[in-house]
């Protein structure tokens, strides 16, 4: 028995969000904008300020990170690149959760820099344990190695 697949319909390629829940988004935000060179999303404080005003947020959905007023429930981060193509561009969420990670995460990323011989990849290593990055691990396929690391959270993530 055979399936035909109706085709989809023509359209734009999706952007994506990956979310990841935490317990302190706005410092996991920051770690991972610095860890892989990508910037912290910059939240409007004016913005924020009218919502309260307003009545559609209280001052309890807000915090003050770095000196600014942002929202509490979380911080985004996005590689550095043309603003005018940010719907197309990845983006980070760290969102804030109750609860604490309990689990080895079912979704992790792979950091790769193209061409990086051995010593970069050495230099990378110790770059991101002196961030605060956990080596938990290698792994090898063949060729391929990669060392299994944690984020200050306990995310894991290769390199």
């Amino acid at each position: 028995m055979t399936t035909e697949l109706t085709p989809s319909p023509v359209g734009p390629a999706y952007g994506f969000q990956l979310c990841v829940d935490s317990a302190r988004p706005h410092e996991l935000a920051d770690w991972w904008a610095e860890a892989l060179r990508w910037e912290v999303e910059t939240q409007d404080e004016d913005f924020i300020r009218r919502m309260v005003a307003e009545g559609h947020a209280s001052n309890a959905e807000t915090t003050t990170h770095g000196g600014r007023l942002v929202w509490a429930s979380g911080a985004a981060i996005n590689p550095p690149g043309d603003a005018a193509r940010e719907g197309d561009r990845p983006r980070i969420l760290f969102q804030a959760v109750p609860e604490s990670k309990s689990v080895k995460n079912r979704v992790h990323w792979d950091l790769r820099e193209p061409g990086a011989d051995d010593e970069r990849r050495s230099d990378e290593l110790q770059r991101l344990i002196d961030l605060g990055a956990t080596q938990i691990g290698t792994g090898r396929q063949g060729p391929w190695t990669w060392t299994v690391l944690q984020d200050p959270e306990g995310n894991e993530f290769c390199l």
